[in-house]
């Protein structure tokens, strides 16, 4: 029979844990699970916080990426950028520090938002092979290097050989050695991963040096900076009743009617008006601290029953059409693609977002297989690519669920890249991972309807294509049969056969004006590069 312990007994081993401690024993939450996916979300992680500095500084992104392999499934990794850099007294916080940042108090659009990302890739270097990372910044005459580590217990950065330097270097350098981590060239490696960073960051240049010493680059296509975002409030529409109270309570307005107008967005004296007609069970006058549960209740309902205006575009910042169109033209190159950006929407919590879709047909696009082609699946969130989970993410439900043979598409044969964004103040994912957006109904929908007015305008190409290639067809089996017509009739009549199928093929042409117009363009363009390479020869 098992010993009895009294709660005294058992309390006595009740202790508290720091948020790095607890990563370090779940370290696959962040993203290092597989070997593979480890060094993604080790590159992933600094490149992000490139561009987010690069961008907050106002400065076009130059990132380069540099992999070399120093042991079996061990690898040094460097990350450089030519940001603002990070201040002396805020390296050791910005690297080694779990929930520290500049991003996940604020109510504006950024890629990162949890401050963990950095803080996390020195955790996993130093869990595997035991060792600091290295970090230079450049900004000015105080530049410096040093070594950065991590004291789990206390969830503190210990930050040592803290030197000056004056070489010239600008910006953010990071390396550190990572065990349990592999390169692969696939569609979940880093060459892919960095592939679709620049698709979703056109303005935006990186250098990718492999661990074998081959040297990619990604050029910048556009070169204004993207528009900033704006912090901004959160939007009536999708709060819950504990988002509402959580709101009051930590309000310091005066009175309810108040709160609602300096806290939340597209809120005025006249929206409150309306709310006070529905919600007659509140007292407007009483200040938000005492809000009730019952109250925020009965004001969500209000809330729902009357029309809002849409939320403020310019706190939510998409990529932009044309830079989508010139992006995939830059590395996908297809015969057609069609863009589509949708106006702002609330999902829970009332915050905003914008879906971008578009869906690329021909050229590099979808996948090449031994077949031919397949479809393939880009899920973005604020410009970062998303790379695994796709079964939990609500771009691949949302995309999933559209039949797309009634857009004469079909995902398993055809070359079709289907691209999609989700841009927002706050990315639900599914998991701090960052992996896969959470499968929320709003956003599962906005994502499901923007696909398909992307690929209405590709069925209209496809068909068309399909078209000619059927006129095309007939136009050469019908000039095929007028030889052998006009040898018979020439036998029959006595005319001259010559004669009688440069008629048959002026008659058969005037129904196929434009086939013959482009059959002769051809000829004219065979015979011109013919020319071309006989003075070749002759020179």
């Amino acid at each position: 029979m098992a010993e009895s312990r009294n709660a005294d007994e058992i309390f006595r081993e009740f202790k508290e844990h720091s948020i790095a401690e607890f990563f370090k024993k779940n370290r696959q939450m962040l993203g290092y699970s597989s070997m593979v996916r480890s060094l993604v979300t080790v590159v992933h992680e600094y490149v992000t916080n490139s561009l987010d500095a690069a961008e907050d500084a106002g400065i076009l992104p130059d990132i380069e990426v540099w992999l070399k392999e120093i042991g079996e499934n061990k690898y040094m990794v460097r990350v450089s950028d030519n940001g603002p850099g990070i201040p002396k007294k805020f390296v050791g916080k910005a690297l080694a520090t779990v929930l520290a940042g500049t991003k996940f108090h604020r109510y504006v659009q950024q890629r990162g938002q949890q401050g963990i990302g950095a803080a996390g890739a020195t955790l996993f270097a130093q869990i595997t092979t035991g060792k600091p990372i290295f970090v230079k910044s450049g900004i000015g005459k105080d530049s410096f290097s040093c070594h950065v580590s991590l004291d789990t217990m206390k969830n503190s950065a210990i930050v040592k050989d803290m030197e000056n330097i004056d070489d010239g270097f600008r910006g953010l350098s990071v390396e550190a050695e990572f065990a349990d981590v592999k390169y692969e060239q696939s569609e979940h490696g880093v060459y892919e991963y960095l592939k679709r960073t620049a698709l979703s960051n056109p303005h935006c240049q990186i250098k990718f040096i492999d661990p074998s010493g081959k040297e990619s680059i990604f050029m910048r296509s556009v070169k204004e900076m993207p528009q900033k975002s704006k912090p901004t409030q959160p939007h009536p529409l999708g709060l819950a009743v504990n988002d509402l109270l959580e709101f009051a309570h930590a309000s310091t307005s005066r009175k309810i009617s108040s709160f609602f107008v300096e806290t939340f967005a597209r809120t005025t004296s006249n929206k409150v008006a309306e709310l006070k007609d529905i919600a007659r069970g509140v007292d407007f006058e009483k200040s938000p601290k005492e809000m009730t549960w019952p109250d925020a209740e009965e004001l969500i309902k209000a809330i729902k029953a009357i029309k809002w205006i849409a939320p403020d575009a310019t706190s939510v910042i998409p990529i932009g059409e044309e830079r989508i169109k010139t992006a995939l033209k830059n590395i996908l190159d297809p015969e057609f693609m069609n863009v589509v950006e949708r106006k702002p929407r609330v999902f829970r919590g009332g915050v905003p977002f914008v879906i971008e879709a578009a869906v690329a047909y021909g050229g590099k696009a979808g996948y090449k297989t031994e077949d031919g082609s397949s479809g393939s699946i880009l899920r973005f969130a604020n410009r970062v690519p998303l790379l695994f989970d796709a079964g939990n993410c609500a771009i691949t439900e949302g995309i999933k669920t559209i039949e797309w043979r009634r857009y004469a598409i079909d995902m398993e044969t055809q070359p079709v890249s289907v691209f999609v964004n989700m841009s927002s103040v706050h990315i639900p994912y599914s998991g701090v991972g960052k992996e896969a957006i959470a499968k929320e109904d709003e956003v599962i929908e906005e994502i499901k309807l923007a696909v398909m007015e992307a690929a209405r305008g590709v069925q209209s190409f496809i068909r068309g294509k399909h078209q000619a290639n059927f006129e095309s067809g007939k136009y050469k089996t019908t000039m095929r049969y007028a030889k052998q017509l006009a040898k018979d009739l020439a036998e029959m009549t006595g005319e001259n056969e010559k004669a009688l199928e440069t008629n048959l093929e002026k008659i058969i042409a005037t129904h196929y004006p434009h086939l013959k117009k482009a059959e002769i363009n051809a000829e004219r363009k065979g015979e011109s590069a013919a020319r071309e390479e006989e003075v070749g020869d002759a020179e």
